[in-house]
């Protein structure tokens, strides 16, 4: 992660105008990696009380057009945002208290952009979204906030 005081070139470096919002934002967004758009809000204005929400929503979305964060919606989930970009990693999701972490992509020559049909289409990018139960959870009984679809797939309730 840059350090707070390069956030500034960061910014600039992607083609956008620095403000102070926008780097509170950026800021947010990597020190809270897989935040939502509400923490990310609550964040930024930490760094910057009278930031609106409005603005936040705005940023958060020029940032991602400039390659500075991904968004992420794994489903069933709010939209979060992340610092790591411009790899090819994929994500853990827990059913249960829906804590996201990032995992690499698999070991070999990019065997996760290998797919049975390509369709002619030139893949530079796969998605994958592993979903489990994190080591707190697995050690808790709990109803989970995320469908299982694991039963649906089978055909079961």
């Amino acid at each position: 992660m840059p350090a707070p005081s390069d956030l500034g070139a960061v910014v600039r470096a992607a083609g956008l105008r620095v403000t102070r919002p926008r780097v509170a934002v950026l800021a947010a967004v990597h020190d809270h990696p897989h935040a939502s758009t509400e923490s990310i809000i609550a964040a930024a204005r930490r760094r910057l009380p009278d930031v609106s929400s409005q603005a936040v929503y705005g940023i958060l979305g020029a940032l991602t057009d400039a390659g500075l964060v991904r968004r992420i919606q794994p489903m069933g989930s709010l939209a979060r945002y992340e610092a790591r970009t411009g790899d090819n990693h994929h994500h853990l999701v827990c059913r249960s208290c829906g804590d996201v972490v990032d995992v690499d992509c698999a070991v070999g020559d990019a065997p996760c952009l290998t797919a049975s049909d390509d369709a002619g289409y030139a893949i530079d990018e796969a998605e994958v979204i592993y979903w489990g139960r994190c080591p707190t959870c697995s050690r808790r009984p709990t109803t989970p906030p995320f469908p299982d679809r694991s039963a649906a797939q089978r055909g079961t309730p």
